[in-house]
């Protein structure tokens, strides 16, 4: 289901065949699902409330991509980014377009026509070759407005590790379907939400609908154990288990239930590590503010090269994820009882 969920064609405005795999999917083992008017999925679990409320756990669908917005008369494609993409990597990469998923490849001038080889990379210097033969041509096959993502298949590879695109944040919808299959007795929201790339525009929307005392939010976050990065600018470490915040540039995560998390991890001997440093952000910093306020932490999973063609994570930070997400909702109906 993790290889179906990356190679789906979702970025952000545009989640829909991400949105078919997990509704699809979430039907058999949720006893409400509503689609609200911006695209988020909420999928209600019964059960027992903690406190007179439920909890709600979220990942988002959506994806970096690009967005086309110009034909030149030659057939070449000029693009915008959508969400944050370092240009320098974007050179040579493959890339789909539009419902019909035509391929492209991303195009500069060759490094050795170039005056200064050490130049910044601008996007208005790329554009996408998809083979045409000029403007009419293109026009046959892709529009302005036309989506466009990343062409990058799902691969395990080396020991324990996968690459593909989207980990950020498929791996968190993985996570949240894993879940909802577990019989856990908590009243539960599992959001999958639209639009967190380019602004959490699916959260603020999500809040304003759930009166829930609790959030977690389940995200592929950055992993700097490279070379070229000095331990102590690391962020999170790939095989060291699921990360959690203290803060990030959105949000602050509220001190119990980041507690709570560790003290569960710490008794069920789940490896786990902090995120250690504040740079990104995810939807608990929309979450956590609107309306009344809601207590929020962030459980996130390892992921080298995020936003890019092939990002790089670990089936044990996964597994380790899944299991301490399931006994932290097990000792919520414990407390809960008590």
């Amino acid at each position: 289901m993790l290889e179906k969920l990356s190679n789906a064609f979702g970025p952000s405005g545009y989640e829909f065949e991400v949105k078919d795999i997990i509704t699809n999917f979430m039907q058999k083992y949720c006893d409400e699902i509503i689609i609200d008017k911006i695209g988020n999925i909420i999928c209600h679990k019964n059960g027992y409330s903690v406190n007179n409320k439920s909890i709600m756990l979220t990942s988002h669908m959506d994806e970096v991509g690009f967005i086309i917005n110009y034909i030149t008369d030659d057939g070449y494609l000029k693009f915008k980014s959508v969400g944050g993409i370092d240009y320098k990597i974007l050179v040579s990469k493959k890339v789909i377009i539009g419902k019909n998923k035509i391929c492209g490849v991303i195009g500069n001038m060759p490094v050795h026509l170039k005056k200064n080889n050490n130049e910044n990379i601008n996007i208005e210097d790329l554009y996408i070759d998809i083979g045409a033969k000029n403007k009419d041509d293109a026009l046959n096959y892709v529009q302005i407005g036309d989506y466009a993502c990343f062409d990058s298949k799902f691969t395990k590879f080396g020991d324990d590790l996968i690459k593909g695109k989207a980990l950020d944040d498929r791996i968190g919808c993985y996570i949240l379907m894993e879940i909802a299959k577990k019989q856990l007795d908590l009243d539960i929201y599992f959001c999958f939400l639209v639009q967190e790339e380019i602004g959490c525009r699916g959260a603020r929307h999500i809040r304003q609908l759930l009166d829930v005392d609790s959030a977690i939010i389940v995200e592929g976050t950055m992993c700097s154990d490279v070379p070229g990065t000095i331990e102590s600018q690391f962020s999170t470490n790939l095989g060291m288990g699921p990360a959690l915040s203290i803060r990030d540039n959105g949000a602050y995560s509220d001190r119990k239930l980041t507690k709570f998390i560790i003290d569960i991890a710490n008794d069920n001997n789940i490896k786990w590590q902090y995120k250690r440093t504040t740079a990104g952000g995810n939807d608990s910093s929309v979450i956590q503010i609107t309306d009344k306020g809601t207590k929020v932490a962030s459980i996130s999973v390892p992921c080298r090269y995020i936003h890019s063609q092939s990002s790089v994570a670990s089936i044990n930070d996964i597994e380790s994820t899944i299991k301490l997400l399931e006994h932290c909702i097990k000792g919520m109906v414990k407390k809960s009882a008590d």
